[in-house]
């Protein structure tokens, strides 16, 4: 894989560990404004006075977002050393699971009512796509 499609791939699990800190913010009144604009763009404004319960899940959902981000990105990096009939299947791997996270993810925001949340998402899954299918990287016996 060249240098181009690493560097986007890194940006790309850059940008999970990115969202997941924005998420976070969520967790305290004090920084809870960067979240907010995600929360209007999906058509449910952040309450003013958002309970215990809501600060709960978007802090869990941030750290979560972080630490899956961060694994991802570990996970690039450790592919990128692999000679190259064995990365295929790590980076599989990578896809299988991001395309469970997608339809779970998916289900769950369309039957909450955030349906607009599923183009965030395909977005994502499409930046990961692209520099895997151009790279050739999952398919045995190429570069990685």
């Amino acid at each position: 894989m060249t240098s181009f499609w690493q560097n986007w791939l890194k940006l790309w699990a850059s940008g999970v560990i990115l969202f997941g800190v924005v998420l976070a913010s969520g967790a305290f009144a004090a920084t809870d404004a960067l979240v907010r604009p995600i929360f209007d763009m999906l058509g449910h404004p952040f309450p003013s006075e958002p309970d215990a319960h809501h600060r709960f899940s978007l802090g869990l959902m941030g750290a979560v977002s972080i630490g899956w981000g961060l694994t991802l990105l570990g996970m690039i990096n450790a592919i990128f050393g692999l000679a190259r009939d064995s990365a295929a299947p790590f980076w599989r791997a990578i896809l299988v699971a991001t395309m469970i996270w997608y339809v779970v993810d998916g289900y769950i925001s369309y039957a909450t009512g955030f349906a607009l949340n599923i183009v965030s998402n395909t977005l994502l899954v499409a930046l990961l796509l692209i520099p895997l299918i151009k790279s050739g990287a999952l398919r045995d016996g190429n570069p990685a």
